[in-house]
């Protein structure tokens, strides 16, 4: 079972940019967007070999949203973590199967000023409750943009980038608790090495010298991990700001 997880910064915007080549090569089993900033009547048909199209827009339109595309017939779908207050960006989706949970995440953005910081330290604390609530019935794999650098490790720049949106001790504390609470960053279990990341500003050249952020993950339940073969990033896959990550699966 292979994942992948992308925010691809517009779904509309990255369709002319080798999206579709992407997918046909990489031949994902389960295929998670987040960023889609569409809802899905804006967008031509698209991914036919799928039988499982799951979008969860945001009311505002060009904003946010979530999508998951899959060959597997989930048990159930659930848009969004049951808190209204949140469940209007469409920040989240969660696939259920036999065996495990599948939750693509948005996590909102601190804005330049930390204007929304509070918020945000609001939607770590609800969104890591839901995944405890799933997490008491059945394993969890989550994955998207988490809009956090958890390390000095995860970026290239962390001294400059202190109190800096994504990179704040509150914002970092938050993926401590999810941690804490027995979740395991699925990546760094294989690899442990400096330089990886899945974000670069469009400043020029900023890419090409790979100075990033890594901000997207895979976060697996403790006891799932055994089941986990390996985590990929992708970073010469153009398209987006992002570059996609996947996760393969054992016996799922």
């Amino acid at each position: 079972m292979k994942i992948i997880s992308w925010n691809v910064n517009g779904i509309r915007a990255i369709l002319g940019k080798g999206f579709l080549e992407f997918i046909e090569d990489e031949a994902p089993d389960i295929m998670c967007l987040q960023e889609t900033k569409a809802n899905q009547e804006q967008v031509d048909e698209i991914m036919k070999d799928y039988s499982y199209h799951h979008w969860n827009s945001a009311e505002k339109k060009g904003y946010s949203g979530t999508a998951i595309f899959s060959r597997k017939k989930p048990v159930n779908v659930v848009h969004g973590i049951g808190i209204a207050g949140h469940d209007q960006e469409g920040r989240v989706i969660t696939l259920e199967f036999p065996t495990y949970y599948l939750v693509t995440v948005y996590t909102p953005n601190s804005k330049r000023d930390l204007a929304r910081l509070s918020y945000r330290m609001q939607w770590d604390r609800d969104f890591l409750a839901y995944l405890k609530y799933l997490e008491a019935k059945k394993p969890v794999v989550f994955c998207g943009d988490l809009n956090v650098a958890h390390k000095e490790i995860d970026l290239a720049n962390p001294d400059s980038n202190r109190r800096n949106p994504g990179f704040t001790d509150e914002e970092r504390q938050g993926f401590d608790n999810i941690v804490a609470a027995g979740f395991v960053d699925a990546y760094r279990a294989f690899d442990d090495s400096p330089g990886q990341y899945t974000w670069w500003s469009y400043m020029t050249g900023v890419r090409q010298r790979n100075i990033g952020w890594r901000i997207d993950y895979f976060c697996v339940s403790a006891s799932f991990l055994p089941s986990v073969k390996s985590v990929a990033i992708m970073p010469d896959v153009m398209g987006s700001d992002h570059c996609p990550v996947g996760i393969e699966i054992k016996g799922r």
